[in-house]
């Protein structure tokens, strides 16, 4: 009898999902925010995970995941930011956003997923993490991996970006958080 060969799954190939890690997050039933940073964009999205037989899924025989709304730091335009979309201070200012709209749409807390990134204290991963959780979102973090909030305001960068840091995430608390 000829023996068949499994083959892992193909995300997992293609080095794209940790399945392992996915299936931690998605057994907590607490909705994943999800951040992806790429070369030019932050992006945030809430994801919540609908089981199998629920019918709302259009496949009813696997879970699906369902993205409830987003986020990208290029909106961050229409705020006044007019510098890089994807250094420190702008993860930290999409993750602040992106707080207080969870929050406007009765989203309290949820589990910070960052795919395959690596995680480096300091790194803009983790300051999209401290803008979530000064938004007020119940998120399970420590401060220890966190970037120091000199870093975040821009102080290694010019007094243009320092002075426009400070304007935006006024204008954020000014929106946002009431």
């Amino acid at each position: 009898m000829r023996r068949s060969k499994i083959l892992p799954l193909k995300r997992r190939l293609e080095e794209k999902t940790n399945y392992r890690r996915r299936l931690a997050l998605v057994k907590s039933g607490i909705p994943r925010v999800v951040v992806r940073i790429s070369n030019s964009n932050v992006t945030l999205q809430l994801v919540e995970y609908i089981p199998p037989g629920t019918g709302v899924s259009s496949d009813t025989s696997n879970g699906s995941d369902k993205a409830k709304f987003a986020f990208i730091s290029k909106q961050l335009e229409g705020l006044g930011w007019k510098h890089s979309k994807n250094n420190t201070s702008a993860c930290y200012l999409s993750g602040l956003v992106f707080g207080y709209m969870c929050q406007k749409n009765k989203v309290e807390a949820a589990v910070f997923d960052l795919g395959l990134a690596k995680t480096t204290a300091g790194n803009r991963y983790f300051a999209v993490l401290k803008g979530l959780a000064d938004s007020g979102l119940n998120i399970p973090h420590s401060d220890d991996k966190m970037p120091s909030d000199d870093r975040i305001a821009g102080k290694h960068t010019t007094k243009e970006t320092q002075a426009s840091f400070v304007k935006v995430k006024q204008k954020i608390l000014d929106d946002y958080a009431k």
